[in-house]
């Protein structure tokens, strides 16, 4: 993997907490990266109710959907009463399985399609759910999971807000745009990201950041982007998680698809 994205500046937008794996991949690979987090996550309080509440239910299965929510949802209220815990893709696992929870279910496609479509979530009817997330966002869990005859409850452990890049990666991401031979590929891992990095920038640099290779995690970020009037290429991963970003980094350049060095 070493040099393979070498000539590349990488703008990294997902928040900081969750960026240091990516520059890591994408740096050993040859990539110049710029650290330029457009989110930062805040976590959601919970009330005396709602923490008896979810700490006294005997649930069926605790769903968690990103690191984000295990991380806010186990520091406020401890290891949930759950016979079952389901995960959102690897790093939601791992991050779950390093604090002592074991994962009986995790899709290998890390989305909520990927997570529906396991058998044990086909027949929920009767069976009481907690979906740990975030604040807004896609509804497709509850709803399918509630159409099926599941009771869900949800946690909104944590909520997303837009943070402001320091002037050191405004500085490198405004000399990166300047200079025509600089090939640079922007890095989204949610329509959250994208859309804040689009409500960060001022109308000059968004202009020059449209027609940068874009790297999103497949077809409704892409269209996303697309729908905001992105114009440059854009390469879609798998999924949001590191090493699948990277592999589809590395194969659309192996095939000239973001620019070549």
């Amino acid at each position: 993997m070493s040099g393979s994205l070498a000539g590349i500046t990488v703008l990294v937008t997902r928040p900081a907490a969750q960026a240091a794996r990516f520059i890591e991949l994408a740096t050993h690979a040859g990539a110049e990266c710029i650290a330029y987090p457009t989110l930062v996550i805040e976590r959601v309080p919970i009330d005396a109710a709602m923490r008896d509440e979810l700490t006294r239910t005997e649930w069926d299965w605790a769903i968690y959907t990103s690191a984000n929510a295990v991380d806010a949802a186990l520091a406020a209220l401890g290891r949930l009463p759950a016979r079952h815990t389901a995960a959102v893709g690897r790093a939601t696992a791992r991050s779950l399985e390093q604090r002592g929870v074991s994962v009986e279910l995790r899709p290998e496609t890390a989305n909520s399609e990927g997570l529906l479509a396991l058998p044990p979530l086909r027949e929920v009817a009767g069976q009481r759910v907690l979906l740990v997330k975030g604040t807004g966002g896609r509804d497709l869990l509850r709803a399918t999971l509630t159409a099926r005859g599941a009771i869900v409850r949800t946690l909104e452990a944590y909520r997303r807000a837009h943070a402001r890049p320091t002037g050191e990666a405004q500085s490198a991401l405004r000399a990166a745009l300047a200079r025509a031979e600089v090939r640079l590929v922007v890095v989204v891992t949610s329509a959250e990201v994208l859309e804040a990095l689009l409500d960060l920038s001022d109308a000059e640099d968004l202009r020059k950041l449209r027609t940068a290779t874009l790297l999103a995690p497949g077809s409704r970020v892409a269209d996303v982007a697309a729908a905001a009037g992105w114009t440059g290429p854009i390469v879609q991963a798998a999924t949001a998680e590191d090493e699948a970003m990277i592999r589809a980094l590395q194969a659309a350049r192996s095939t000239g698809e973001p620019p070549a060095a």
